[in-house]
């Protein structure tokens, strides 16, 4: 485990530490007790806010759901508390899944707006950490614990774009399907999910063409697939 206390690393080696059942008390309580100073100078770049809140939203589903699985075990009520709920301590702050993912790292967007809509009255912490605009490859990097969810990876500022699109290649090659005769393209639901992330129904197609999923010049149905909310118990069951 690093004896650093720059953020970038303790968020890494949190993730790290909870993929590998490592120890990991010590580094979430340094990550609950930052100084905002130290975590302004060390995310003050897109790379850097992107690897950071990447990690902490992966490293803390898993913590949660070690501790306590019945949190995504029941309907949608539950699930919406598991999201929800102010669960995580980053700088002196309680935050929940829902700020990282929505607030922090989709640049204040609604999490039902669909990508169109700005999520109301962000906090002063989420002003001065989010990135600004949405990159929409990180619906295929941050793990839910369900079954629909991509894998968990470790992510690194020097090397996020890399990382991101490797992420993005793997799980569009997985999860989508492409009928040539019928003009249809099967995609994962967080599609429809977040369609203005995408730029709408033309960005989506204009997306699967750059990763080179459906042939260039289609331009073809799009079917949502329906999302599995099982939850993958490989990764969260208790120790």
């Amino acid at each position: 485990m690093s004896t650093q206390l720059d953020p970038l690393s303790l968020s890494a080696d949190l993730l790290y530490t909870v993929k590998t059942d490592g120890e990991r008390g010590a580094l979430r309580d340094h990550l609950a007790t930052l100084e905002r100073a130290r975590l302004d100078r060390a995310i003050g770049g897109r790379a850097e806010k992107l690897a950071f809140w990447l990690n902490c939203y992966n490293a803390y589903v898993q913590i949660l759901l070690e501790d306590d699985p019945s949190l995504l075990e029941g309907g949608v009520l539950d699930r919406w508390k598991f999201f929800a709920r102010d669960r995580v301590p980053i700088a002196g702050v309680w935050l929940s899944l829902n700020d990282i993912q929505h607030g922090l790292l989709r640049g204040s967007s609604h999490p039902w707006g669909m990508g169109y809509l700005p999520r109301p009255f962000p906090t002063a912490f989420e002003r001065r950490f989010r990135l600004e605009s949405v990159d929409p490859r990180i619906h295929f990097a941050l793990n839910c614990g369900t079954e629909s969810c991509p894998p968990v990876a470790v992510y690194s500022p020097s090397d996020v774009e890399t990382e991101l699109e490797t992420a993005t290649d793997w799980f569009l090659e997985e999860n989508v399907s492409y009928q040539p005769r019928e003009r249809v393209a099967r995609v994962p639901r967080v599609f429809l999910w977040y369609r203005g992330d995408f730029g709408g129904s033309s960005g989506i197609r204009s997306f699967l063409e750059r990763y080179d999923v459906i042939p260039p010049g289609v331009t073809p149905t799009l079917q949502y697939d329906e999302y599995d909310w099982s939850m993958d118990l490989g990764d969260y069951r208790r120790k």
